[in-house]
């Protein structure tokens, strides 16, 4: 447990309020051209979450316009919930050009660790793809990391009391962010892990809200230099804007749904005070 008591600044990070608007700020000052290459299932929410968000979204998956588009963006999402041929060309291309341009690349790694076709596609990536930040939940990260998982099509299930260590191990072999996503946020470096409180336990009942955080991880670090700092204020602020949604009526997942989308445009209108941090993130070196 860490002296966390002021966690205005964790692991060096500012969590405090008034950084968490500036964030916020910068994404809709600097509008991020965020490219998404992404499943069939999750498109409409991702583009409208990175557009609430003060982002301009794009989703461009033919192989040969996901290099162009590439070239243009200010930050990438690869998604593999979609395992088509065509497709998975379109996430090297497009991976490739970004790292060969500095561009920010957020993987979400869609059901690595059910069958080996999705392990393949994933570690290739990883090979071939320098990323700002890996996004998944503690099933697809414990897997990645090599450690034991258990993910049924795209879900995790299964106990995993070891999971800041394997984001931990993941972010040292892939020398960037790993977020494991869970009912606790796991936000891991070599040197660092953060676990981050938040959301509502509505989010695991609305398909999507993972891919969600992805997309706001890409938006974020689109627009923010720094990718620990970019990486923990976004999931910060999609659990705030979770915890924002249900707090208004809502029926069951589909009206709170709309609520948490609501949330997150809304989010631009929260003073620092209600954006404070303070006891929602223990670091560990």
């Amino acid at each position: 447990m860490p002296d966390d008591d002021d966690a205005v600044t964790t692991g060096g990070v500012d969590l405090s309020g008034e950084a968490l608007v500036g964030s916020l700020a910068t994404i809709r000052e600097r509008e991020p051209l965020i490219q998404m290459l992404t499943n069939e299932v999750t498109k409409n929410d991702l583009s409208q979450i990175v557009l609430h968000w003060g982002g301009l979204p794009v989703m461009s998956d033919a192989p040969e316009e996901s290099t162009e588009m590439a070239e243009l963006a200010a930050g990438m999402l690869i998604n593999t919930g979609r395992m088509s041929d065509t497709n998975v060309e379109a996430l090297h291309n497009a991976g490739r050009t970004a790292t060969e341009l500095g561009i920010p690349v957020v993987l979400d790694p869609v059901g690595a660790g059910s069958t080996p076709t999705r392990m393949q596609v994933a570690q290739s990536l990883l090979e071939e793809v320098d990323f700002a930040a890996i996004k998944g939940n503690y099933g697809e990260i414990s897997a990645l990391a090599g450690s034991e998982a258990e993910v049924r099509g795209v879900e995790s299930v299964g106990e995993y009391e070891n999971i800041d260590e394997s984001a931990r191990a993941l972010a040292a072999a892939t020398d960037t962010v790993v977020v494991a996503s869970g009912v606790n946020d796991v936000v891991a470096t070599a040197a660092n892990t953060y676990t981050v409180t938040g959301g509502h336990e509505m989010m695991g009942e609305v398909v999507g809200t993972g891919c969600m955080l992805g997309a706001t991880i890409a938006a974020f670090n689109g627009a923010i230099e720094n990718p620990l700092t970019a990486t923990l204020h976004a999931t910060l602020s999609f659990g705030l804007a979770g915890e924002r949604g249900a707090a208004l009526s809502y029926n069951g997942p589909a009206s709170y749904r709309i609520n948490f989308l609501d949330s997150v445009f809304g989010m631009r209108d929260v003073d620092a005070e209600e954006l404070d941090a303070t006891g929602r993130v223990h670091t560990e070196n």
